[in-house]
């Protein structure tokens, strides 16, 4: 009877310590006004989050599939991904593009048509454990070298302030996707499980998320990558990812 007891408690034991030990999820769902949304969240100080772009991906642009192939070479792979900003038709980033350090597109101040140039646009950098979400003129004036960053645009929020130009009742609906930063420094990504409006997404990084500066990374190619919610959103090309890169033990 006694080993009988032993036996119940110590495997009762380790399996308070794993719960205890377990991470908290990353990623959860979010409804929102009328819409569903998925929310990942990140502390960049534990977190290793990596832009890649033609300079690990090559000329022709990559899947989530092939980054991952590329991360596993290298005894990495990827927890995490997302569509990282805009790019043109040959998948080259429209904008500003720094891949650990190595700046592969410049940062783009000019007037244009497209989601892009809906100014104010900003960019998401990632350095030293911190990351932020900039309007591009204060990106420019700050004088940053960061070891990752992406430019895209519009921004969602600027210093807790709705984008001008977005309409409550606006009715342009996309799959959306997003990041912000977090009143503690964790960094956001969001995507609507739904099509909305960019009032209603800028709404739900001010409002459910309290973040003060959001930008928005795309529309019609919105997708994401997590296994621990078993999603695999589509294995189309992109011109810039997003990854969450952890190595590989041993």
């Amino acid at each position: 009877m006694r080993v009988l007891l032993f036996f119940v408690f110590f495997f009762a034991t380790l399996a308070l310590r794993s719960t205890a030990m377990a991470e908290p999820p990353n990623c959860a769902a979010i409804e929102h006004l009328s819409g569903r949304y998925t929310v990942c969240t990140f502390d960049p100080a534990k977190a290793t989050i990596r832009l890649y772009g033609a300079a690990t991906l090559g000329a022709g642009g990559a899947s989530y599939d092939q980054l991952n192939t590329y991360l596993l070479r290298n005894r990495q792979h990827m927890s995490f991904a997302m569509n990282g900003g805009m790019y043109h038709a040959d998948y080259g980033p429209v904008g500003l593009l720094v891949e650990h350090g190595r700046e592969t597109g410049a940062l783009n101040r000019g007037d244009a048509f497209g989601n892009f140039f809906l100014k104010p646009n900003g960019v998401f950098w990632v350095h030293d454990g911190k990351a932020g979400v900039m309007e591009t003129e204060a990106y420019a004036k700050a004088g940053l070298s960061p070891r990752d960053a992406t430019q895209s645009g519009p921004m969602l929020l600027v210093d807790g302030a709705i984008h001008p130009r977005f309409l409550a009742d606006g009715t342009s609906l996309q799959i959306r996707n997003g990041v912000g930063i977090l009143p503690d420094g964790r960094v956001a990504f969001a995507i609507s499980n739904d099509p909305v409006r960019f009032h209603d997404f800028a709404t739900l990084f001010r409002d459910r998320l309290q973040c003060q500066n959001a930008l928005f990374l795309d529309g019609s190619i919105s997708s994401l990558y997590s296994p621990e919610i078993r999603r695999h959103d589509r294995d189309a090309r992109m011109g810039t990812i997003i990854a969450v890169v952890k190595n590989l033990p041993g």
